[in-house]
């Protein structure tokens, strides 16, 4: 498995690329993910009020999160191309600059 951090602001974004073999999580309302490579992690975005307070450049932000969505693909490019435009991503959604974000690749042994 891969592990795929998004850091900028401050904070950070881990999400988890799962390659041949490996089984990814199931979960109540999980999409079959049955392609050779799959990506899960949290989506958030800013709000006002409620949601878990984060640490972002200093100042406190707000934060909302969504249920995981695995997506599938081909290759293992293509996963982790997608996973590192999500965790930039996520990170903008809450006021980091996509620039400063920086994007780190880990390989990892599954956990049972």
């Amino acid at each position: 498995m891969l592990l795929v951090r998004g850091l900028g602001g401050g904070t950070g974004l881990t999400g988890t690329v799962f390659e041949r073999g490996e089984e990814p999580p199931k979960y109540r309302g999980s999409p079959d993910a049955a392609a050779p490579y799959v990506w899960v992690c949290d989506s958030f975005y800013a709000v006002e009020s409620g949601g878990t307070a984060v640490e972002v450049d200093g100042e406190e932000v707000r934060v909302a999160f969504e249920s995981p969505m695995p997506r599938g693909f081909e290759t293992k490019q293509q996963a982790l191309s997608a996973a590192k435009e999500h965790v930039v991503t996520q990170l903008t959604r809450i006021g980091v600059d996509s620039e400063s974000v920086t994007v780190e690749v880990e390989t990892a042994e599954p956990t049972a």
